[in-house]
């Protein structure tokens, strides 16, 4: 049911039954390797295009999905995925592999998060017994499309943020009593913001606002507080975003603790890998919290979370014609009780 203006309340608690994540070289080298169920050692992993190892990267972790619940395409009704490559193409290629009904998202690095935010909607009101949703990104590609291809070596600024190479995908079902799995208690969608901000190399400024504007929302429709969650972590706002959106929501009268405020871009890498402000990418939190996060949930760290996906949703063509980059950002909660 809707809960105030902005936020969905799913009093049937669909589940998060299971994951996959996949990632590249240098998220094997990171901090969360060992949260990776698949890691490449080369970027085109035996593909012959940066962009079909990419649509690979989506294809792994939906497979594992399935393995892990010995389920094939036949028993999922839909698929929800996407990613920031012209027209979401690795993302309906990977659906076109695996051959089940499919919706295509584009959030930019919100997707992942828009994704669970649909299909736990879906599963909800009775619209499947079976979704799978997904974000992918991978680094190559990306760079190629938005800035400068890696080889061209082109310098960048401190507040740039580093593309993950990662897929994360869940597959998300009813609730049932005699199983205990993470739930979906409630998601909040964003609104598009725009700042008037114009640099593509600091997109965790100008995804800072959004961000703060969907987490107080979403504890306004809620009537509730920061402290009624363990964690809330952001998608990718790196080192420049995370500072600006603590700032903006103390501004705003609601102060989170830093401890408990955290962002997937700082974390999934070592400090010793150079990645500017931080990382970014619809692989980026879907990487992080479908593999590290959901991981620490069960061992007991965590009872609730809110993951805040955020996402730039500017275009090569957009940034060439000077316009500014409009943000948004989709927070969902997630629950888990030891038993």
């Amino acid at each position: 049911m809707l809960t105030g203006k902005h936020t969905w309340v799913f009093n049937n608690r669909p589940v998060i039954l299971t994951t996959g994540v996949s990632g590249g070289p240098f998220e094997a080298k990171g901090h969360l390797a060992d949260d990776f169920d698949i890691l490449h050692d080369d970027l085109y992993m035996g593909k012959e295009t940066y962009e079909k190892a990419h649509q690979f990267l989506l294809e792994e972790a939906v497979g594992k999905v399935m393995e892990k619940k010995q389920m094939s395409k036949d028993d999922i009704q839909f698929f929800l995925a996407g990613d920031l490559i012209n027209q979401i193409t690795p993302s309906s290629f990977a659906a076109s592999t695996h051959g089940i009904p499919y919706l295509g998202l584009f959030g930019a690095c919100s997707t992942s998060m828009e994704g669970l935010a649909l299909s736990s909607f879906i599963i909800n009101y009775d619209g499947a017994e079976y979704v799978i949703t997904g974000a992918s990104s991978h680094n190559a590609a990306v760079e190629k499309q938005f800035r400068y291809p890696t080889e061209y070596g082109g310098q960048k600024p401190p507040t740039a943020q580093w593309t993950v190479t990662a897929a994360g995908a869940a597959l998300i079902g009813k609730n049932k009593e005699e199983e205990n799995h993470p739930c979906v208690t409630s998601a909040t969608i964003g609104k598009v913001i725009d700042m008037g901000l114009s640099d593509p190399f600091n997109m965790g400024g100008a995804m800072a606002p959004a961000a703060a504007d969907t987490i107080i929302k979403h504890l306004q429709d809620l009537e509730v507080g920061p402290d009624h969650y363990d964690l809330i972590v952001t998608g990718d706002l790196g080192q420049i975003g995370q500072k600006a959106a603590l700032d903006y929501m103390a501004k705003q009268g609601v102060k989170l603790d830093p401890e408990k405020f955290r962002d997937c871009g700082l974390m999934i890498y070592k400090e010793d890998q150079e990645v500017f402000s931080g990382a970014s990418g619809p692989g980026c939190s879907a990487a992080v919290f479908y593999g590290h996060l959901l991981k620490r949930m069960k061992q007991g760290e965590f009872k609730r979370i809110l993951v805040v996906a955020t996402g730039a949703l500017l275009s090569p063509l957009s940034f060439q014609q000077g316009q500014s980059i409009p943000c948004i950002a989709h927070a969902v909660a997630i629950e888990y009780e030891n038993k």
